[in-house]
């Protein structure tokens, strides 16, 4: 199979393209040909060493995807050749930058015919990350509010568009060009964080959303009422310390499972979720497509089409 893969770590230009071999489906596993593989913040982390050093090599990036079953593992009933499906890798796996993977049948779902291969692949790990924060980590409630950070990037348009959904009010921050954007997706109050800076504008919110980073997670924390909560998916994988001991920190754990995704679908279904911007690239040009990711000023997604 061709596949975009990487011999050692560092910069965008360590990722090849080329010929690997193709995955066989173990017990309870399917192999899908995928047809459309999505980029990630996480991608270009551990790309570049931000996470752990690898000693394993060819090593293949990637972790949602949508594409098309090409073999079923012994004990899968769930599933047969020909079957249009989309998925998150099980925690720990990579490898959707390629032409097949292996993965498990429990954590895989069906595509349905209203969303594109393009489309789910979009929605797959974003929409996964933003119910596990909004619904299962920060629990938010209709009435409240919500400042999610970083409001044009995959999770939190999503994020923000579930929040309204839930019937809270919300506030997000981004650069000038993309106001209308979040304006369109439902956001109550947007802040230029090029012009402005949140902490003097925003207080006393129930609940932050924080998927920027940097000195924007501990910032966050000063804008939040006594008792409320702040989830992070930007600072490492533990929650950041709390500088308030009135306020929770918060790290969702964006777990796998079938039901996850076939929530999104739903979502997606009832109309309560637009589709965000999608920007594709070849699978060959996945360098170009980390060169972008890495530079953090995104609109909406990026994914690799692959068939």
């Amino acid at each position: 199979m061709k596949a975009s893969y990487m011999e050692k770590q560092g910069g965008p230009e360590v990722l090849k393209y080329g010929d690997l071999p193709d995955p066989v489906a173990g017990p309870g596993e399917i192999v899908v040909d995928i047809h459309v593989a999505s980029i990630n913040g996480a991608d270009w982390k551990v790309r570049a060493g931000h996470y752990s050093e690898m000693t394993e090599f060819p090593y293949v990036l990637g972790r949602d995807y949508s594409g098309v079953v090409a073999e079923v593992g012994e004990g899968v009933t769930d599933f047969e050749v020909g079957d249009p499906v989309f998925g998150v890798c099980d925690a720990g796996q990579e490898g959707t930058y390629a032409e097949k993977i292996a993965v498990k049948a429990s954590i895989t779902a069906r595509k349905p015919s209203s969303l594109s291969h393009k489309e789910a692949a979009t929605l797959a790990l974003t929409g996964l990350t933003a119910l596990v924060s909004i619904e299962d980590t920060i629990k938010l409630q209709p009435g409240e509010t919500i400042l999610i950070q970083g409001g044009a990037g995959g999770v939190a348009s999503f994020a923000i568009q579930l929040a309204k959904h839930i019937g809270a009010r919300v506030i997000t921050t981004t650069s000038a060009a993309n106001i209308d954007y979040l304006r369109n997706l439902g956001a109550d109050e947007i802040i230029d964080y090029n012009a402005q800076d949140f902490t003097e504008i925003v207080s006393e919110c129930d609940a932050v959303f924080e998927t920027v980073g940097g000195d924007v997670t501990q910032r966050s924390f000063q804008v939040v009422k006594s008792g409320g909560r702040v989830a992070s998916i930007a600072s490492g994988p533990k929650a950041p310390e709390s500088p308030r001991a009135d306020v929770r920190s918060l790290r969702p754990a964006v777990g796998r499972d079938r039901p996850h995704l076939e929530r999104i679908v739903e979502l997606f279904e009832a109309g309560a979720i637009q589709m965000p911007m999608i920007t594709g690239y070849p699978l060959s040009e996945a360098e170009a497509a980390h060169r972008v990711s890495e530079g953090r000023h995104l609109r909406g997604k990026l994914v690799l089409e692959i068939r």
